[in-house]
């Protein structure tokens, strides 16, 4: 290494500790700019998913679903692009199709060292991954919707998909067994942590199930660390259409306590007609601030944080995970935004 490469890696190890809760590609984009910031990163992952590939595996095997996880553990790894592109590659003909190589690898790590909780860690070890990437529970649980129309839906896959045919807002989501616990490395984490960090992510199926877990709402709040949400940049069909700004901390809030989080980072940046024609196609739409959204957010003691933070690649909208990182930097130092 370097003697440069050197001094980065030293003030990496230096940098704040951050907790990163949530699950999906949001989290895992945040982390891959995260992680240029400082080594003392903990991803906890939710492990409420049950559909594609995670969930044959979780089905046929009895495992619990790796798929957020692999990502986050991709999005934290320093290895070489082939191997990147070996763990991503998804399979397109056979028994195998649809499921990524990356999934396989941790089934087998799940079989090889009899725990998931070590499948994991080993396989951050031989990844060389910065931080730690942890599940939010080791319980087998299912994410559960009540609608506001009196409908629940079982399963997290299917949340989304049979609201989009009912059209009715989600009153609230739990899951069964109301039994899970946190892992204690989890715990410990947050309550040493610089800043905890809530999304970006699907709200209902990859951020508020981490708050399900027993405790976990509890242990976050008595944390001195600075708690932050990261709205997302477009609504998802079925999950949260309409959603402003509000009422996507309303749903935190709701599965939460009402004086949970100090700071919401929201995105200001306009984007491209052209890049939201896709999709505003399927239903989906920007998140707006509503014109009363700042002035309940601060009378709620939440100081909201209004930032450009689009990232389009490829005709995807996406947060920009280095600016964002900056933003997430400065409020664990405690400095001015």
């Amino acid at each position: 290494m370097s003697k440069n490469g050197e001094v980065k890696e030293r003030m990496l190890f230096k940098g704040p500790k951050v907790v990163v809760i949530g699950g999906g590609t949001g989290l895992s984009i945040l982390l891959r700019g995260l992680k240029q910031y400082t080594a003392n990163i903990t991803a906890i992952v939710t492990v409420a998913d049950d559909g594609g590939g995670s969930g044959r595996l979780r089905e046929d095997l009895g495992m619990l679903p790796p798929g957020d996880i692999k990502s986050c553990i991709l999005a934290l790894a320093n290895m070489e692009p082939t191997m990147e592109k070996l763990l991503q590659y998804r399979f397109s003909e056979g028994i195998l199709k649809g499921q990524s190589f990356g999934n396989l690898f941790i089934a087998a790590m799940n079989e090889i060292h009899g725990s998931f909780e070590m499948a994991i860690k080993e396989a951050s070890n031989v990844l060389a991954v910065t931080g730690k990437v942890l599940p939010m529970t080791l319980e087998d649980v299912t994410l559960y919707a009540e609608l506001e129309n009196g409908c629940t839906i079982k399963g997290e896959s299917e949340i989304p998909l049979k609201n989009k045919e009912l059209a009715s807002r989600i009153k609230r989501v739990y899951m069964e067994p109301k039994a899970s616990y946190p892992l204690i490395e989890a715990v410990e984490s947050i309550k040493e942590a610089d800043a905890i960090v809530l999304g970006p992510g699907s709200l209902y199926t990859s951020i508020v199930p981490n708050l399900l877990v027993n405790n976990i709402v509890d242990t976050i709040y008595e944390s001195k660390a600075p708690k932050v949400y990261i709205t997302n940049v477009m609504t998802q069909p079925g999950e949260t259409d309409g959603y402003t700004v509000l009422d996507h901390v309303k749903g935190i809030l709701q599965h939460s306590r009402e004086d949970f989080l100090d700071y919401v980072i929201a995105n200001v940046e306009w984007i491209p007609r052209e890049t939201l024609v896709k999709y505003t196609s399927d239903g989906s739409e920007p998140v707006d601030l509503g014109p009363e959204d700042e002035r309940i957010l601060n009378s709620k003691g939440i100081k909201l944080v209004k930032e450009n933070l689009i990232d389009i690649k490829k005709d995807y909208i996406r947060h920009d995970s280095i600016r964002l990182s900056e933003l997430l930097i400065k409020i664990a130092k405690r400095e001015a935004l």
